[in-house]
């Protein structure tokens, strides 16, 4: 009787259920076939089909300028045509720091300016980590350059005084010899190329210099990596440096910003195309060369200016998507913000060669003037004056800077730190800091004036300067930075 009564309820509500089966049946069909869409990641394939498409995929080698719909200050990125820089070749071996020898290389360059019969004129300007000869335009190049504002009759670097040299490092990938040059044997460098050192693209600049007859500079000017090499140049050479400015940048890379240019390798080493450096006949990585430069941007910028500049914004629709009173959030980029870096990664990816990116940045990490790290390279100064006694008790205490109050605490290093820069204390430097810096903090420049002080340097100037932009202020105060660099020069 009970089966009886069961099976009559089962009959009974079959149609219900079936009704109910039919409805999930069709709420998982609709499900399975609502393919989720994400244009960020189609636009990564969609960039490499065009590469495979194309056979002058190697990194987009034309000189095109950056779009004019790009927003912001940003001054325009372009690679460089080869035409319209010189080029110096070292036909003899070259010995770096790390042990290695480069049988030989080239050195691409740019002047401004007329060099004075004396050859006492001399300005060397040093660059960032991915920038080109090109700082300025001429009249082989008349496209913008990176410190196109800074440099010309009247400016910073004043053409009208001044014969300004900007070279491209070495180990670089705008007419410098780095890992994507051919060696003697005809073949890529790739990863086989040697470990360079800030020290190395000195040395290699100085080769330069000693071919066009300049025993002297006037002055070695650098901004970032520049601000490292412009302080390398006077430990090496310090009879040959009239003059250092250093914007920006610091005596001893910071593990901040070690961390920071080590997530920037991971992530390109991790693209399967950047096949342990060999993908010169081809795809380059550029999706790992993308992300890398995402980190970067936003290292070189600061939150209050990305808050002024995109706050909370939501990217414009696309065609094709329709507005709605609720918008619906995708995991793909909604805010401004994320549109920004998305560009900025697109704009550069294709650019810059990946394995200089890899090489140069790396020098950055190893950038060290303390003594004791000094002492383990075994690097010695060029200099015809005898050597400065390195006992503590040569040193003096640093002079209170009028722009900051001295540190409660020193760091464990900074004695080491003085000792190591005492080769530049006879030479006039002017440093500047930015505030809202967060790749090389202020403090960074602060510890950098207090140790050429405590090293017995009486012609130290520091400013310390304010402003949203962040590390890039280099490239965009032409009032504050350009005028310091101006008055400190004249």
């Amino acid at each position: 009787m009970n089966f009886i009564v069961r099976n009559s309820f089962r009959l009974r509500t079959l149609p219900h259920r079936l009704s109910s089966l039919t409805s999930l049946r069709h709420q998982a069909t609709c499900a399975a076939t609502a393919i989720p869409s994400f244009p960020c990641v189609d636009a990564h394939a969609a960039r490499e089909s065009k590469l495979l498409a194309s056979s002058f995929y190697r990194y987009s080698q034309t000189g095109t300028r950056a779009s004019s719909t790009d927003s912001g200050p940003e001054p325009p990125y372009a690679r460089p045509n080869p035409l319209s820089y010189h080029t110096y070749r070292h036909r003899y071996p070259l010995e770096l720091t790390y042990g290695s020898t480069l049988p030989s290389f080239d050195i691409a360059y740019e002047t401004w300016g007329t060099l004075s019969p004396s050859r006492d004129n001399v300005i060397l300007l040093h660059t960032g980590l991915s920038a080109s000869s090109h700082a300025a335009s001429t009249e082989l190049n008349p496209t913008e350059g990176w410190w196109e504002k800074f440099i010309g009759p009247g400016r910073a670097l004043d053409t009208n005084q001044f014969f300004v040299i900007c070279t491209n490092v070495l180990g670089g990938c705008y007419g410098s010899t780095g890992p994507s040059s051919l060696d003697p044997e005809g073949q890529r460098y790739a990863t086989r190329f040697p470990i360079l050192s800030i020290f190395d693209m000195v040395q290699a600049q100085f080769k330069l210099l000693d071919h066009l007859g300049v025993q002297k500079l006037y002055a070695s000017v650098g901004s970032s990596m520049g601000g490292m090499q412009s302080l390398a140049a006077g430990w090496l050479f310090p009879d040959r440096v009239g003059k250092i400015v250093s914007i920006s940048g610091t005596a001893r890379s910071s593990p901040g910003s070690i961390a920071m240019r080590h997530a920037q390798r991971s992530v390109l080493m991790a693209d399967p195309n950047w096949n342990n450096g060999s993908y010169y006949d081809d795809l380059p990585p550029h999706t790992g060369m993308k992300l890398a430069r995402q980190i970067a941007t936003i290292t070189y910028r600061s939150g209050p200016e990305w808050d002024q500049r995109f706050g909370r914004k939501l990217r414009e629709l696309k065609d094709g998507e329709s507005p709605s009173p609720l918008r619906s959030p995708t995991l793909c980029p909604d805010f401004l913000i994320e549109t920004y870096l998305d560009h900025q990664g697109e704009q550069f990816c294709l650019k810059y060669d990946a394995n200089s990116l890899l090489y140069i940045s790396k020098a950055m990490d190893l950038f060290d003037l303390t003594l004791p790290a000094l002492q383990e390279l075994a690097m010695t100064a060029v200099t015809h004056a005898p050597p400065s006694p390195s006992t503590s008790s040569s040193r003096q205490s640093p002079v209170p800077s009028k722009s900051h109050p001295p540190p409660l605490h020193y760091s464990p290093h900074f004695p080491e730190l003085a000792a190591g820069l005492e080769p530049l204390k006879s030479i006039p430097i002017l440093v500047l800091g930015v505030q809202s810096d967060i790749l090389f903090p202020v403090e960074q420049q602060r510890e950098l004036v207090d140790a050429l002080r405590m090293a017995g340097s009486t012609q130290v100037s520091y400013f310390e300067l304010g402003g949203v932009w962040g590390h890039d202020t280099f490239l965009l105060d032409v009032l504050n930075v350009g005028g310091a660099v101006r008055g400190f020069l004249s």
